[in-house]
């Protein structure tokens, strides 16, 4: 019985980990876990679609050209899982591309966001004064500038490329991500173990990356799953203007874009599929990061 009892007084002084606190709490929130189940399918939909294709997204079926809304629907015998669109070509390949692309643009772009933004707003935060004054009003000055029109301009002026929209998308998004980081940063360094740091000589740089970034991921991460949906309808925006992703490539943005200019044709699958994909991933993400919230919020804890 003694020994039953030191173990445990020994589990209840050893205690949980926050982050295991933090991950029941997230999937005990069934919306998140619902919202993470279907971007684990969409993203095995975008990797894995192609070996599933019988078609190459610009391969044309010569069969079903002008009889679109007769023959290119839907249907498992002809090939066509998504039915074809109105030059042939087959939707279900076009959707695995354009979720691949979309999806591509708005990781890549979060991510861009996330490390320019984070560094931005620590280094701000923990240095201070006259240079976190100048550091954050450059950032007013930018968030000022209408961020669209920045990135349509770019794309008009250097071209309609995946590089430069990649450029473009992350050229701004940090923006916000800073401010939030500062202010985060604010209330870490005047903690106890920045401040043994400190007193032991290690440099600002290692405090930085050491020590307030790793405490800030939670807020990144949060952060970082509501940016994704952002850059994705930032992307499928400019792609339904035709300013986006440029043929033979496509993404959600092009698919709904033309998906709405065939549907008086009766071809409504040319905007339903792409639609469906687009709506499920904006809601996966959203659902994640509102999980993400609750489970890292440190009232909870």
């Amino acid at each position: 019985m003694e020994n039953l009892a030191d173990a445990l007084v020994a589990a209840e002084v050893k205690g949980r980990s926050p982050w295991v606190d933090a991950r029941k709490r997230f999937f005990n929130n069934k919306a998140a876990v619902a919202g993470l189940i279907v971007l684990i399918c969409v993203g095995l939909f975008a990797f894995l679609g192609g070996y599933f294709a019988k078609f190459s997204n610009d391969e044309i079926d010569f069969m079903v050209i002008g009889q679109v809304a007769q023959l290119g629907g839907p249907s498992i015998s002809s090939g066509h899982y998504f039915g074809t669109d109105d030059l042939g070509r087959d939707m279900f390949a076009r959707v695995v591309q354009g979720t691949q692309i979309s999806l591509m643009v708005g990781v890549v772009g979060a991510a861009i966001a996330v490390i320019a933004g984070t560094l931005y707003g620590a280094t701000a935060g923990y240095v201070g004064g006259r240079i976190d004054n100048i550091m954050m009003r450059i950032v007013d000055i930018l968030m000022a500038i209408p961020y669209m029109f920045v990135l349509i301009l770019l794309l008009v002026i250097f071209g309609r490329s995946i590089s430069m929209l990649f450029v473009g998308i992350g050229l701004l998004s940090w923006l916000e991500m800073s401010r939030i980081v500062r202010g985060q940063t604010l209330t870490l360094k005047n903690k106890e173990f920045i401040e043994a740091a400190q007193a032991t000589g290690v440099s600002s740089f290692k405090i930085i990356t050491r020590h307030i970034v790793p405490n800030l991921l939670g807020v990144v991460a949060v952060y970082a799953t509501l940016l994704v949906p952002l850059m994705i309808l930032t992307e499928s925006f400019i792609s339904f203007l035709g300013l986006g992703v440029q043929e033979p490539l496509t993404s959600w943005g092009a698919l709904i874009s033309e998906g709405a200019g065939t549907m008086q044709y009766g071809t409504l699958w040319q905007l339903a599929f792409p639609l469906f994909f687009f709506v499920i991933t904006l809601f996966g993400f959203y659902f994640v990061g509102d999980g993400l919230r609750d489970a890292l919020d440190p009232k909870d804890r």
